[in-house]
């Protein structure tokens, strides 16, 4: 579906614009609030506003393998490969920032660059047809290369030099393990649309009693599944692939009545999230209900308007520079921390928008710069750097 590029690129565009921007400048409403704060800014919405099209994209994945006549075993397999990459990946790039370089031996973002590079010879889509020995060798030296890093990594002295952590796994360790849950339970309710609900309530469940601290007798598990035990991340997936099950399930009803329904869930969302605000802030650090809600409400909204004009109207021009970005996600989310770090051991003055006092010279070099990687993706792309799990 278009609408499902479009809007995972307009998410990914929002992400590199929010992620891009000079805080210290920049209006607040456009940054994450604080943890203690009861609201939220723009970039509080964008990453779940991403996860909400993660789910959605999972029924039509799935479904399509099994259409093609994969067994369930080769799906699980798929689903299992997936996850633990972007679980790798995740925690890779969580752990960039904590490279001590005087025990690890390597610069900073030598390190950095170095994993991200590596990373694109892993995980790149190659081309089929000839080559495939080349290729093979590109991700055995990719594999490698991560190997040495993982090992010589240090993150303190050489008294106490530590290792990687996986802390709270990183964007994508955690886009990782709310795809884990939310496919794993597509795969028993399939096409549901109350077995789908049925899931997301139960998860709203899971997240309201942990942020009540009625969870705590699972903390020995928290190291590994507390993603899954907070229950917020697989919510909000599961609120995306609601909407994906509803689409699929009843595009013969027409159009119109797909609208009503996924407009009538966006209301019903933002209804709950407010009166759960009564009990709980509306904050993504906290990764509060409330705020799970509020984001999937907005969601909701915002596909039904872009689904609306693409795939009812067929109006998708004005979409034309976030649709790369939507196909290539994975590509489109790496490929500006590579400039980044370069940039930053090369030590040159190209991001000077960012030393600006003016507010509006910040915003606008940032736009600039999320859209000037919507075009690298694009143009990595016709060379065949495509990254895909």
């Amino acid at each position: 579906m278009l609408s499902i590029d479009i809007m995972r690129g307009l998410t990914l565009l929002l992400m590199l614009f929010v992620n891009d921007l000079n805080m210290r400048v920049a209006p607040a409403w456009l940054g994450h609030m604080p943890a203690d704060h009861d609201g939220m800014g723009l970039a509080d919405w964008v990453f779940p506003g991403f996860l909400f099209i993660v789910g959605m994209a999972i029924p039509f994945a799935i479904s399509g393998r099994i259409k093609k006549g994969e067994p369930v075993s080769k799906v699980l397999l798929h689903i299992a490969i997936r996850t633990l990459s972007l679980l790798v990946i995740g925690v890779l790039m969580l752990n960039t920032g904590r490279v001590n370089p005087e025990t690890t031996g390597m610069h900073k973002d030598l390190w950095s660059l170095l994993m991200y590079f590596s990373v694109f010879l892993v995980w790149n889509d190659y081309p089929s047809g000839g080559g495939k020995l080349l290729f093979m060798v590109l991700r055995g030296a990719g594999v490698a290369i991560l190997l040495f890093l993982a090992i010589i990594f240090r993150s303190g002295p050489a008294d106490d030099p530590g290792w990687m952590i996986t802390g709270w796994w990183g964007i994508l360790g955690l886009i990782g393990w709310g795809y884990l849950a939310a496919s794993l339970i597509y795969l028993v309710t399939r096409n549901s649309i109350t077995g789908t609900a049925i899931a997301v309530m139960v998860f709203l469940t899971v997240n309201i009693l942990d942020a009540s601290g009625l969870l705590s007798f699972l903390d020995p598990a928290r190291p590994a599944l507390g993603i899954i035990i907070q229950g917020n991340v697989p919510l909000i997936v599961l609120t995306g692939m609601l909407a994906g099950v509803i689409i699929r399930k009843m595009k013969e009803s027409g159009n119109e009545r797909i609208l009503t329904i996924l407009i009538t869930l966006g209301f019903l969302s933002l209804a709950i999230g407010f009166i759960l605000r009564n009990w709980f802030l509306i904050s993504k650090i906290q990764a509060t209900p409330s705020w799970g809600m509020i984001c999937s409400g907005i969601s909701f909204m915002v596909f039904a308007v872009i689904y609306w004009l693409a795939d009812v109207k067929g109006m998708t021009g004005w979409a034309a520079i976030v649709r790369p970005a939507g196909r290539y996600s994975l590509t489109t989310y790496l490929a500006p921390d590579i400039l980044y770090h370069a940039i930053w051991m090369s030590a040159f003055p190209v991001l000077i928008y960012k030393q600006s006092s003016e507010p509006l010279v910040v915003i606008i070099g940032s736009i600039a710069w999320a859209l000037l990687m919507a075009g690298l993706t694009a143009l990595l792309a016709k060379i065949n750097i495509k990254l895909k799990l």
